[in-house]
């Protein structure tokens, strides 16, 4: 990965990496729910992507349930949309301290890990990204989160409890990818975009840097995703450590590649919703051919989605995002 993220500093040549999954599935003839419920199913949607599109690295679908089922959470799985958590887990001071840290076999974590691990042993050309939510926004899923809101300055020891062992399954979970083969692990950590620069160092910036310690190397990337900031905490992320930053659309692209160090990987940020499914397909070449333009100084700059392409984008739109990347290399 060293020498891959090398590669992107010094080529004039721009590469895109979409957090996309949902194209796949639907191109194959599958719904949301067979692919979040079987390991084989998104194992096909991600080789589909690799095999049709030229992104520089391919992504697992970007759930943010899946940890918290496996801590216990109730789940609902519609069919054609993102499975949602239903409920909170813990509550207070007794119950955090009762919650026991999971092991890899719960839930449906085996089947994400075998997703990855098919992906791997076929996907040779490209970095196979694996995903993995983000300690804070796995702690909101689980107290719930206006209430985590509050208790972070009610009852902060309490989240810090529950942080830290909300970050020792992460980190298993995240060691386990690595040692699968992923090339990295994309961090989904939006909620932390609700916090100040401060309370995000506090709440997030600090488990991040753990896991960044503990696993990112030469070989294992760890990328760190915050749709949910909006300038505010970009510093805090940039404290995390990681080797790339994935920035959402609520995020002034410019702003954000002035004030990250030159060495780390800052990618994003068209929006996913807006333009690349909403909007025609000339509207999205002309959107991304615009955001490499308005970058084109910055040789850290990576293309991508503002965060993952949600289900029912046009294969036409897709097309648009990729043509925009081809005339601007041209």
């Amino acid at each position: 990965m060293s020498q891959w993220t090398d590669e992107i500093f010094a080529t004039s040549q721009r590469v895109a990496i979409p957090v996309m999954t949902h194209p796949g599935i639907e191109a194959l003839g599958y719904k949301v729910i067979d692919a979040v419920k079987s390991g084989e199913v998104h194992y096909q949607a991600i080789k589909y992507l690799a095999d049709h599109y030229s992104s520089a690295a391919c992504s697992t679908i970007m759930d943010l349930t899946v940890e918290a089922e496996a801590f216990g959470c109730q789940i609902e799985f519609p069919e054609n949309d993102m499975p949602h958590v239903l409920g909170r887990l813990v509550y207070d001071e007794t119950s955090v301290e009762a919650l026991q840290v999971p092991n890899l076999h719960m839930g449906r974590v085996p089947e994400y890990l075998k997703a990855t691990r098919m992906a791997v042993e076929t996907i040779t050309d490209k970095p196979v990204l694996a995903g993995c939510i983000g300690p804070f926004s796995l702690a909101g899923r689980l107290y719930d989160m206006s209430e985590i809101m509050v208790a972070i300055y009610t009852e902060p020891e309490v989240i810090l409890t529950l942080l830290r062992k909300c970050n020792e399954f992460i980190i298993s979970y995240c060691r386990e990818l690595k040692n699968l083969g992923a090339s990295g692990v994309f961090i989904a950590e939006p909620a932390a975009g609700l916090l100040s620069n401060d309370d995000c160092m506090i709440y997030s910036t600090v488990f991040i840097q753990e896991l960044v310690k503990e696993l990112q190397d030469d070989k294992f990337a760890v990328i760190l995703h915050n749709c949910g900031n909006t300038g505010q905490c970009t510093q805090a992320m940039i404290e995390s450590g990681a080797a790339a930053l994935h920035f959402g659309n609520a995020v002034d692209m410019m702003e954000a590649l002035k004030v990250c160090p030159a060495n780390i990987v800052v990618m994003g940020n068209v929006d996913p919703v807006g333009v690349i499914k909403q909007a025609s397909p000339e509207k999205v070449k002309e959107v991304t051919l615009g955001l490499l333009h308005k970058t084109s100084d910055y040789k850290n700059f990576v293309l991508s989605s503002g965060c993952d392409i949600p289900p029912h984008v046009s294969l036409e739109n897709i097309n648009a995002f990729f043509k925009a990347l081809e005339e601007y290399n041209r």
